[in-house]
């Protein structure tokens, strides 16, 4: 199972932290600050998973990608595979790159919703539901559709706007 999803810039501030297991907002911080000092004290030839039980508690184990200024994060047990979930994040990036044409921190910041939908469409309730970035854009699409939908219903009648302009 997923217990977390976190994105975060070089600087360790949260961009997208999502836990799939309820914990209070002062132990989520807390949880993000202890990741993020671990992450930034990792030489770069180094392994990209790591034991988290230290952080997150038994049977935990984190998995993290460093694309430009931004490191996404997987925290799991041991039900998931480690590459599994590395292809997981790659999924996920290469979504949102398809989404905004070549995605930065500003996109994720500018567009919380529809990051949120992607994540969404990926995993649920800590499950991983899709693996095709193809697939998930086409739900994110839809979606999108149904949204622009449902804001051009109008719950005036067209009779009864028009006669407001006499």
């Amino acid at each position: 199972m997923i217990k977390a999803v976190m994105v975060m810039n070089t600087q360790g501030k949260p961009r997208l932290a999502k836990f799939y297991e309820y914990l209070p907002p002062e132990k989520q911080q807390e949880l993000i600050r202890s990741v993020f000092a671990v992450l930034c004290s990792r030489a770069e030839n180094v392994s990209n998973f790591i034991q988290a039980e230290s952080i997150f508690g038994p049977d935990s184990r984190l998995v993290y990608k460093h694309f430009a200024t931004l490191y996404f994060v997987l925290v799991f047990d041991s039900s998931e595979n480690e590459l599994a979930v590395l292809d997981l994040i790659q999924v996920f990036v290469e979504t949102l790159d398809k989404c905004f044409k070549n995605v930065c921190e500003l996109d994720i910041v500018f567009n919380y919703s529809k990051i949120h939908t992607i994540l969404d469409e990926i995993i649920f309730g800590g499950q991983v539901l899709e693996t095709s970035s193809t697939e998930v854009m086409k739900a994110v699409e839809e979606i999108s559709k149904l949204e622009a939908a449902s804001n051009s219903i109008t719950l005036i009648p067209k009779s009864a706007s028009g006669w407001r302009n006499r």
